[in-house]
């Protein structure tokens, strides 16, 4: 199969496009970098010709609330009306565990709204929610940041490796579409405050994290379980420690 990787240059797209290639599917990454734009349109229709799958994983270069509505919003309009004048049979998106239930962050609500384009279209789809990556939990501590104390609350986690992520995202793009949502998870639960206190003191980082209930998660309050997958989450293999171990 042709496969357009949409986001194919960055940290999950160029992992999910090396296993589509590995397993010897025609992969393509699209991006700024290979002069695929879909906010602007630019080499959009050239990328989607003879293509079976579109996979996007693509992401918003700013947070801030506006900026990441009009950037999904825009991008994911632009790419249905391509992919259906393409003939595209199969639209897969990466999504975030728990998004629904988050609304009062910029971030979610752009990506709840991503979704219900893609669910609005008429197109076959598949949405695979992803817990958060390892590679990510620097992020929530920049994020969480205050001085030399990183504010975050006890909620519980699952995370999971990017290859992990590649793997399901790889996986969904060749099976037949769900037209509904699949998630993925790791293997072991965390509090996020101590997951993160776990990888900066891997790293060596001398930040103190602290408690602290009322933190948020990126604009969002969190309860106990807003961050957890349901019971028919698919499981991942590789633990925090072994990641870390590994030198990431």
């Amino acid at each position: 199969m042709r496969i357009v990787v949409i986001g194919g240059t960055g940290l999950i797209g160029s992992k999910v496009v090396a296993r589509l290639k590995a397993d010897g599917h025609e992969a393509v990454a699209a991006s700024p970098n290979t002069g695929v734009d879909t906010i602007t349109g630019e080499g959009l229709d050239d990328v989607l010709k003879g293509a079976s799958v579109v996979v996007d994983v693509s992401n918003s270069p700013s947070f801030e609330a506006d900026a990441v509505m009009e950037f999904f919003q825009a991008s994911t309009t632009n790419l249905l009306a391509a992919e259906a004048a393409a003939g595209v049979g199969h639209h897969v998106a990466l999504s975030v565990v728990g998004t629904e239930r988050l609304p009062e962050s910029g971030y979610f609500r752009a990506k709840v709204a991503q979704e219900e384009l893609i669910k609005g279209s008429g197109a076959p789809y598949t949405l695979v929610h992803a817990t958060q990556f390892f590679e990510f939990v620097k992020g929530i501590a920049a994020s969480a940041t205050d001085g030399d104390t990183v504010r975050l609350p006890s909620a519980l986690i699952k995370p999971l490796a990017a290859d992990d992520v590649a793997d399901a995202v790889a996986g969904a793009a060749v099976a037949a579409p769900l037209n509904g949502m699949t998630e993925v998870a790791g293997p072991e639960e965390f509090p996020l405050d101590e997951l993160v206190r776990i990888g900066l003191k891997a790293d060596g980082d001398p930040r103190e994290v602290v408690t602290d209930e009322s933190a948020g998660y990126f604009g969002a309050p969190l309860q106990e379980r807003s961050l957890l997958p349901g019971p028919d989450a698919h499981l991942s293999t590789t633990r925090y420690a072994d990641w870390l171990s590994a030198g990431r």
